[in-house]
């Protein structure tokens, strides 16, 4: 056991929903004290750094409803059950860009938001776009806009505060870092 384990007394299921599960766990602290911890359970995601051709990073706009507003971002989606997340980030790639690749390369993986979530992300990356005659079609309920930017422009999103979701900001300082 490590020393800052937190041992589960009661779990009390709040919610099961398409895309996450809440829970409400009491827990016994390493001091003997008691605690309550709102946990929200994820399928995990991927997400994708896709680099054309001629060096340009392909991001799409969508309008994120907790935020009530629209963020440029990386393409991404939720992992599908047992879905392996390589064949999950050509997926998402495809659908959200209309670009397909054949080599994907694994940057990273980290959590989103661990002092309450489980969800696990998988960063991806590409320079061997494709692009395809015939996209599959998105998710009904997802609308998003496509855009190409250099890495100077996509630094420039960040400071405008376009930018702002964390798989996003990691793949244009992995970029920057890559270019130094």
């Amino acid at each position: 056991m490590h020393r800052f384990e937190e041992k589960t007394i009661t779990t009390k299921k709040i919610f099961e929903g398409n895309i996450i599960d809440v829970q409400l766990d009491e827990v016994k602290l390493p001091n003997g004290e008691t605690a309550k911890r709102e946990l929200v359970y994820h399928p995990g995601a991927v997400a994708v750094i896709p680099i054309t051709a001629d060096n340009k990073i392909v991001l799409v706009e969508q309008y994120r409803k907790p935020l009530e507003r629209a963020l440029i971002e990386i393409p991404a989606g939720k992992l599908e059950e047992n879905e392996n997340p390589l064949t999950a980030a050509v997926r998402e790639l495809e659908e959200e860009t209309g670009y397909t690749t054949t080599n994907l390369s694994q940057v990273t993986s980290f959590y989103t938001s661990p002092g309450f979530a489980n969800e696990l992300v998988y960063v991806y990356i590409t320079n061997d776009l494709i692009k395809m005659e015939n996209p599959p079609a998105g998710d009904d309920d997802e609308f998003v806009e496509i855009m190409e930017v250099t890495l100077e422009e996509a630094k420039k999103l960040v400071e405008e505060g376009r930018i702002q979701d964390a798989k996003t900001n990691y793949a244009v300082l992995y970029l920057h870092a890559l270019n130094k």
